[in-house]
């Protein structure tokens, strides 16, 4: 069959569209998703992002890592479906739509998706590192020498280690630049290497920065290898809540590929 997609990327973090509605894709075939992630035989992304109808909300988010399998939530794909959703004329400057971690609000202004996180009530904090689910498991430690770092190698040490296991989590690697702006660089699981940017890892060190006492501040830049993000929050005693990540979200080119289910 002939897929028609569309590809689009946030700060570098970037995916393939598709506009399922009309059940285009029935079946999530992990093999065949991979295949259109896979940057020398396919189209190439991190991850595919399926758009769907829902009965309430403006659409459905359905997400999958680069080695096709369903993930959970993805913060920079939330704010390029919602792009996704203005170009195909679903919404116009707001939306509310359903991913695996639950209901999102966002809003479009002057081109920039700001997207409204779950709450955040517990963070975990240890001697080396902080660790937090911001819609996907995230473990953040302060790092002196970023620029040099192999995150793919010290990233899969982390990623796969005690206490973690099996299931895994994400990895970033922070290094405070000013008051309110880190440096960020992520080990992201399912795609097994570091990638560009991540948007719940970036919420995920908005908030442990603050958590630690590395910024009094509830609205933080974060600078990834693929551009900056910002991330805004309220705290309540220990926890977080309003959480919005903002920035920007790019269609780059669409597509037709032919493939088999």
């Amino acid at each position: 069959m002939t897929l028609t997609f569309y590809k689009y990327q946030g700060t570098g973090n970037d995916f393939v569209m598709v506009d399922n509605r009309r059940n285009v894709i029935g079946n999530y075939n992990a093999k065949q998703i991979a295949f259109l992630c896979d940057r020398r035989f396919g189209i190439g992304a991190d991850g595919l992002i399926l758009l769907e109808n829902h009965e309430s909300a403006d659409f459905k988010m359905i997400y999958f890592n680069s080695d096709g399998n369903q993930s959970s939530m993805c913060g920079n794909g939330g704010r390029c479906i919602v792009a996704f959703a203005k170009f195909l004329s679903i919404i116009e400057d707001e939306a509310s739509f359903e991913a695996i971690d639950g209901m999102h609000q966002a809003k479009i202004e002057n081109d920039i998706v700001h997207l409204q996180m779950q709450d955040v009530s517990t963070l975990e904090t240890f001697d080396t590192h902080t660790f937090l689910d911001t819609g996907s498991p995230h473990h953040v430690a302060l790092t002196e020498n970023l620029k040099g770092l192999d995150v793919k190698v010290e990233g899969a040490k982390i990623r796969f280690g005690t206490p973690y296991g099996r299931s895994g989590t994400n990895v970033n690697f922070v290094s405070k630049l000013d008051t309110a702006e880190f440096a960020v660089r992520t080990y992201e699981r399912g795609v097994e290497d570091e990638t560009l940017s991540c948007g719940t890892g970036v919420t995920a060190v908005a908030l442990a920065m603050n958590s630690i006492g590395k910024t009094d501040q509830n609205l933080v830049t974060l600078q990834t290898m693929g551009g900056a993000l910002q991330v805004s929050f309220e705290k309540e005693q220990k926890a977080y809540t309003n959480i919005w990540l903002i920035g920007k979200a790019t269609q780059v080119f669409k597509g037709d590929i032919e493939w088999t289910l």
